[in-house]
């Protein structure tokens, strides 16, 4: 008897699909950075939390190993098509947020997909997103309450696109995007 692939066609295709709409959204997130943070850099860590949502869909929707970090991938590729010139930074998120979120659902050994779980890998991300932007944005030059603003806005970005994510995740399962087997 042949072992199944635990990435099978059918759970690529779902991670393709949540990647491409995904990736449209972080395509357009790349775009309005450098005018973002020009004018008004500390809600930042809210277009920058959008990029969680590829695995946050993908691991709510499928609740299998390896997903978060597939579908990530795949909507780095799309997001490089639509915004090319940040593909690096594309591919680099991808596979640090889809990361983090595998690595948080293998602590808990792929076993427990309630809420809370989505939630402490997003706000680990948000910790690293607040800490990475506060330099490359220069926010130590900033006022001491817009500093604070931005940290927690940073934190908080992650925490509500995951929000949004799970939203969607579950109306996903409940549309049958899950189901495995062969339609009957």
């Amino acid at each position: 008897m042949a072992r199944s692939s635990l990435l099978s066609t059918r759970v690529l295709l779902v991670c393709a699909a949540i990647g491409v709409a995904t990736g449209l959204l972080g395509g357009i997130a790349g775009w309005i950075t450098v005018p973002l943070l020009a004018w008004l850099p500390v809600v930042y860590g809210l277009v920058l939390g959008v990029h969680v949502l590829p695995g946050i869909i993908a691991q709510e929707t499928l609740r299998l190993p390896w997903v978060a970090l597939a579908t990530h991938v795949i909507a780095a590729l799309v997001s490089s098509a639509i915004a090319p010139v940040y593909a690096m930074q594309f591919l680099g998120t991808a596979v640090l947020f889809g990361g983090i979120q595998e690595l948080v659902a293998a602590l808990v050994r792929y076993r427990t997909w309630a809420a809370w779980r989505f939630f402490i890998s997003a706000v680990v991300i948000g910790l690293v997103v607040a800490a990475a932007v506060f330099f490359a944005a220069h926010l130590g030059a900033f006022p001491v309450w817009a500093q604070i603003t931005y940290l927690v806005v940073s934190v908080l970005g992650p925490v509500v696109w995951t929000a949004v994510g799970l939203g969607i995740g579950v109306g996903l399962r409940r549309a049958g995007v899950a189901r495995r087997g062969t339609p009957a």
